[in-house]
C-alpha cells in the first residue's frame, strides 16, 4: 500500500483551528497547529529550523488575523523539529511538560550543526545522516526554553475557548503532550502518533506510549493531528498502537533467548508495516526496549544507535 499523499502547508479544519503539514513526515518533517478565538490565538509547536519556521508563521497569519501576535505557544515535546523555531513566536508564553523543559537543554540545535558539519568525515553514518537531515539549516538556532511548565495536566483559554494539555510521557520522549481542543473534538498528538512512519522510542516505557494511545481512543474526537504524517481518525491511532504491541513481544522473545539488541532488530519481520516509512527505527524502538526489559537506567548511545539505523536503512 502507498503511503497517502497530502499537502504541504495550512489546512482549515474549521471554526478557527488549523493543522500545519509537512509531507511526507519523515525525519524532521513535523506538523503543527494553530487554534484561534476572537483575537486570542495559541501555536502548538514549531518547526526544524528558522526558515521553516518563518514560512509556517507567515501562512498563519495569511490565513487569521489573531496569528499576527501569537500569546502562547505549547511544545508537545522536547525534539527539535517541535521546537527550534522557538524564538520566532517573540513575546509568546510558552508552555510545555517540565520534563520536556529540562529535555530540552540536552540537545540544542548547535550540536546538530556540528555533527552536519562533520557529516563527510563520518563514512556510512555521515551519509545517513545528510540524507535525514541535509534539507535543515540548523546554525544560528538560540535555544528558547518554555516559560511555564507543568506536570500531568493543565487548561488553559483561548478566548472562550478551553483547551486541555495532558502529559502522557515519558513514551517518545520524557514529557510528552497532547493538545486537545474538546469543543472541536480535535487533538493535536505531537509525536506519540507517527501516521504511515515508524514512530521512534527515545524514551519509554512502551506501555506509557500504549496507554497514550488508549486515551486518546476513549476521547470524544473525530479529527486526530499526528507530530507527523497525514491527519487521521482513529483507526490510525490503533494501528500505532498495533505496532507497540507487536514490536514489544517481539522484542521480548528475543531478549529471553540471548539476542543482543541489533540482532533483534534486523530479525524482527516488519512485513505488515512495510509501507511505512522510516523502518530503520526499529533498532532504536528494541534498544530502548532491552534497556526496559532488564531494568537498564544508562541513556541511549545515540551515535551508536544512528550508526545501527544506517546501516538498517542500507
Amino acid at each position: 500500500m502507498a503511503r497517502s499523499r497530502y499537502d504541504k502547508g495550512l489546512k482549515d479544519l474549521g471554526n478557527g483551528v488549523y493543522a500545519y503539514m509537512q509531507p511526507d513526515g519523515s525525519w524532521g518533517w513535523s506538523n503543527a497547529g494553530l487554534i484561534v478565538d476572537g483575537d486570542e490565538s495559541m501555536l502548538v509547536d514549531t518547526l526544524f529550523d528558522l526558515d521553516l519556521t518563518r514560512e509556517m508563521l507567515a501562512a498563519m497569519r495569511g490565513a487569521t488575523r489573531a496569528a499576527a501576535n501569537i500569546e502562547c505557544l505549547v511544545n508537545t515535546h522536547a525534539n527539535g523539529d517541535h521546537c527550534w523555531g522557538n524564538e520566532l513566536v517573540e513575546g509568546a508564553e510558552i508552555i510545555a511538560s517540565r520534563a520536556s523543559a529540562e529535555e530540552m537543554e540536552e540537545v540544542p540545535a548547535a550540536m546538530l550543526a556540528q555533527m552536519m558539519k562533520a557529516a563527510p568525515q563520518m563514512g556510512e553514518l555521515g551519509d545517513y545522516m545528510k540524507r535525514i537531515f541535509g534539507a535543515f539549516d540548523f546554525e544560528g538556532i538560540k535555544t528558547t526554553l518554555p516559560t511555564r511548565t507543568f506536570d500531568r495536566e493543565l487548561t488553559v483559554s483561548v478566548g472562550d475557548r478551553t483547551v486541555e494539555l495532558i502529559e502522557v510521557g515519558p513514551a517518545h520522549t520524557k514529557g510528552d503532550v497532547l493538545v486537545h481542543v474538546p469543543s472541536d473534538r480535535t487533538v493535536f498528538t505531537g509525536d506519540i502518533l507517527f501516521i504511515e512512519g515508524h514512530p521512534i522510542m527515545w524514551a519509554g516505557p512502551v506501555a506509557n506510549w500504549i496507554r497514550a494511545c488508549e486515551r486518546i481512543l476513549a476521547m470524544d474526537v473525530e479529527t486526530i493531528v499526528p507530530g507527523h504524517g497525514p491527519i487521521t481518525d482513529k483507526a490510525g491511532v490503533a494501528a500505532v498502537q498495533g505496532y507497540l504491541e507487536y514490536v514489544s513481544a517481539e522484542a521480548r522473545k528475543r531478549f529471553d533467548a540471548g539476542m543482543s539488541s541489533f540482532e533483534a532488530a534486523q530479525d524482527i519481520a516488519l512485513d505488515d508495516y512495510s509501507s511505512w516509512g522510516d523502518g530503520e527505527r526499529i533498532a532504536v524502538n528494541v534498544d530502548t526496549l532491552y534497556r526496559e526489559f532488564s531494568g537498564s537506567t544508562a541513556p541511549p548511545n545515540i551515535v551508536e544507535l544512528f550508526g545501527r539505523m544506517a546501516r538498517l536503512a542500507r
